[in-house]
């Protein structure tokens, strides 16, 4: 019997099953949120993937069908959305799991460096080269290489990866030999490559060499019901790490957390858990604890600002700016004045000071 915190009410939810992605689907009732949700197997790819909704079933749901194919993937989706963990399921699940899994971020590497780490080089080959050293691609023999961010590739090392896709051959930099890649290649990018190819920046046939199998990860806002699984995974992790005696997160807070959009996807959200946890004062997360963009007052939900000409009342432009704030904290929490000034990372007693400064009182329908 596991333990949980139900990120939306704060109070402990138990549920009978293993860590998220061991296989099966939460049972009859233990939902974090306290919502019943039916048993269902998922697919065996996900063992280890924190997360059951749809949207995401179905990538690991092609992951499992194609993972004891040759073929190569071409994995997209918005940064932060976890295409190398698709990449690695891919791998663990074929027949080359036994073999090396290496991973090549192409946009982390210089381009003068590039080419030298994918092929490898020649003692000598270059000012420098004082040994001989294996490239990424003769490391990942028998295995797979997945090339992250492949839409940063030079045009330059494109034709040589193609090289490596046609005919399973690559020389070293400054070698004569010609070597046999035994390697599956799974490639990801967040960046449109049809697009690319049009702006002649990525070459078609590499593209469409890449392109056999085409997965399409999921932004976290797409599966919002993944959020209360993740923080809870991410508060544990947190916990863990600082120490920090933080068991949970309030309501008000949950509901912001799955109101939000998350643009980072799911590493926004670790890192906002994270941060949350650090800051707490309490043992569970408010939305004082939570940044401003997740409370809905980040600079880029703000119109900005301009002083007319004429000049202006600043007093009065920054009390009728925190009137309507306070009236929409009030209005989401219909009117609980305690879950309001937390949403405005107040103390209870000072919002009711403000409101009675104010005269602000609630409107009658």
């Amino acid at each position: 019997m596991d333990v949980a915190v139900d990120i939306l009410s704060g109070e402990i939810a138990r549920f009978e099953t293993d860590e998220p992605g061991s296989g099966v689907r939460m049972a009859e009732g233990s939902d974090v949120f306290g919502r019943a949700s039916v048993a269902e197997a998922l697919p065996p790819s996900m063992r280890g993937v924190i997360g059951a909704s749809e949207p995401l079933v179905d990538v690991y749901r092609i992951v499992d069908r194609i993972a004891d194919s040759a073929c190569n993937v071409l994995i997209t989706g918005e940064s932060g959305t976890g295409k190398e963990l698709v990449a690695r399921a891919v791998h663990d699940a074929s027949s080359r799991s036994d073999a090396p899994f290496v991973a090549v971020n192409c946009g982390a590497i210089p381009e003068a460096l590039l080419e030298s780490e994918l092929f490898g080089h020649a003692r000598g080959s270059f000012t420098g080269a004082h040994a001989t050293k294996i490239g990424r691609i003769a490391m990942a023999q028998g295995g797979t290489l997945f090339l992250d961010e492949v839409g940063e590739l030079p045009l330059s090392l494109q034709v040589k990866l193609l090289r490596v896709l046609q005919s399973r051959e690559y020389s070293p930099v400054g070698d004569t030999r010609t070597l046999t890649a035994d390697v599956r290649v799974l490639a990801a990018t967040n960046v449109n490559l049809e697009d690319a190819v049009r702006d002649g920046v990525f070459r078609e046939d590499l593209y469409y060499r890449l392109n056999v199998i085409h997965v399409q990860v999921p932004a976290l806002r797409d599966r919002l019901d993944d959020v209360p699984l993740l923080t809870h995974h991410f508060l544990k992790r947190a916990v863990e790490k600082s120490g920090r005696r933080v068991s949970g997160v309030s309501r008000a807070a949950a509901e912001l957390l799955m109101q939000y959009g998350w643009p980072g996807n799911v590493r926004e959200l670790e890192n906002t858990i994270e941060r949350a946890v650090l800051l707490c004062n309490g043992d569970q997360i408010e939305p004082r604890d939570l940044p401003t963009r997740v409370l809905g007052l980040g600079t880029e939900r703000r119109v900005t600002a301009r002083l007319p000409d004429s000049g202006m009342d600043l007093r009065g432009a920054v009390d009728a700016f925190e009137n309507q704030l306070i009236r929409q904290a009030l209005d989401r929490t219909n009117w609980n004045k305690k879950r309001a000034a937390a949403l405005l990372g107040l103390n209870r007693t000072t919002l009711v000071e403000m409101l009675k400064r104010k005269r602000i009182i609630q409107r009658v329908a």
